[in-house]
């Protein structure tokens, strides 16, 4: 009896050793192949430590400066500095655009926003708020062209003319960013827009979405 099951007790002990050998092989390969091989690592969307600069840039829409309705969109890019824990400064710019109609003319305006601006912010952890303040000039252009004019025969400033006035204005925005890897941050602002047009003050609004970058 003990002759009979020594072959049998040798084989299953055999294949026992050589499936845990198949299967250590086989955790070691995958493990060598994902540290050499993997693009995502535990580092990847670490929060690490950054400059007292950021740069951002994205789509921007807004109330027209100039124009008595509808949203005027493009595009906005800014440089901040870090000035201490709480507090920012840089600049701002943008160009948007909008274009109206009327009975007799069709209205094209561009929107190009120069701002110098300051803020208070506050970081907790991956997130970023601030309270933007910006005041600068808003350089508007304006093209118009009469409906039908050259069906009409109209030609010179009779069927078009452009003019540009720079207006004094301002924004307070919302700033909200969220670290996402890296330098790069994901950044959304909003906020209530002031224009001086003609003596009178006009009010508006301005957003912007898109992604910071701060080494």
């Amino acid at each position: 009896m003990r002759s009979r099951l020594r072959p049998v007790i040798l084989r299953c002990v055999t294949r026992r050793y050589a499936t845990l050998a198949f299967v250590a092989l086989g955790v070691s390969a995958s493990s060598a192949y994902a540290d050499s091989g993997r693009m995502i690592d535990d580092d990847t969307f670490a929060l690490s430590s950054h400059g007292p600069y950021l740069v951002d840039a994205g789509l921007l829409a807004g109330l027209p400066a100039a124009l008595p309705s509808g949203i005027t969109t493009g595009i906005g890019a800014g440089l901040m500095r870090e000035c201490g824990c709480r507090f920012g400064y840089g600049v701002r710019a943008s160009w948007s655009t909008e274009t109206a109609s009327s009975i007799t003319w069709t209205v094209t305006h561009w929107d190009t926003r120069l701002r110098a601006v300051g803020e208070v912010r506050y970081d907790a952890g991956r997130g970023m708020l601030a309270l933007r303040l910006g005041a600068g000039t808003t350089i508007v252009h304006e093209h118009r062209v009469r409906n039908q004019g050259m069906r009409a025969g109209l030609t010179g400033s009779a069927l078009e003319d452009s003019t540009t006035d720079a207006l004094p204005a301002g924004e307070l925005e919302a700033v909200v960013g969220l670290h996402i890897t890296g330098p790069w941050l994901a950044m959304i602002s909003a906020g209530p827009s002031l224009e001086i047009l003609d003596g009178d003050f006009r009010g508006g609004w301005v957003a912007q979405i898109g992604v910071g970058w701060q080494p």
